[in-house]
C-alpha cells in the first residue's frame, strides 16, 4: 500500500487502579476506495501498569500492525500521548530524555518504540474527547476494558 492509503486509528487505555492490571485497545478503519468499509479491532493488556503505559502501548500496537508506511489518521483521547510525540519530545531527547523538571521523562522505553514506530508513517494526530459519543473512541474504550478483563481472568 502506499502513503495515500488512509486509515483511520482510534486507541484508548483503560487501568483498574493506577497502578494496576489496565488494558489497550485500538479501533481502525479503512477510508481509501480498494479497501474501503474494512475494519480491525486490537486489544490487550498488562497485569501491572498505568493507564498512560496502556494509552501509549494502543498506539504502539496499531503502528506495529502495518508493516509498511502508511497514511494514518490517529485519534487518541490522550493529551500525554498526542502532545508527548507532538510537542515534548524534542525537547527531551535535547536535554537527555530529561522533562522541564530535569526529571527523568517516565515511561521513556514505550516513548522509544513509539519515536520508532512513528518513522515510518504519514500520521496526523487528532485529540478527541473521551466518554464524548465519538464512536470510534467508544469502541477502543470497549476494546481497552476487554483488555483488563482479558488480564484479570488469566491471573492465577
Amino acid at each position: 500500500m502506499s502513503k495515500k492509503t488512509i486509515v483511520q486509528i482510534w486507541t484508548d487505555g483503560a487501568c483498574k487502579g493506577n497502578p494496576g492490571p489496565g488494558g489497550w485497545g485500538v479501533y481502525m478503519k479503512y477510508k481509501n476506495a480498494e479497501l474501503s468499509g474494512r475494519e480491525h479491532e486490537l486489544f490487550g493488556g498488562e497485569l501491572d501498569t498505568t493507564n498512560n503505559r496502556m494509552e501509549m502501548m494502543a498506539v504502539i500496537k496499531a503502528l506495529e500492525f502495518f508493516k509498511e508506511s502508511w497514511h494514518l489518521e490517529l485519534y487518541v483521547d490522550s493529551q500525554y500521548v498526542k502532545k508527548g510525540l507532538t510537542e515534548w519530545m524534542p525537547g527531551w531527547i535535547k536535554k537527555n530524555w530529561k522533562n522541564s523538571a530535569n526529571k527523568p521523562v517516565k515511561n521513556k522505553d514505550l516513548w522509544l518504540q513509539l519515536l520508532e514506530q512513528t518513522k515510518r508513517h504519514q500520521l496526523e494526530w487528532f485529540w478527541v474527547k473521551g466518554h464524548s459519543g465519538d464512536p470510534g473512541n467508544e469502541r477502543a474504550d470497549e476494546l481497552a476494558n476487554k483488555g483488563v478483563e482479558q488480564v484479570l481472568a488469566a491471573r492465577p
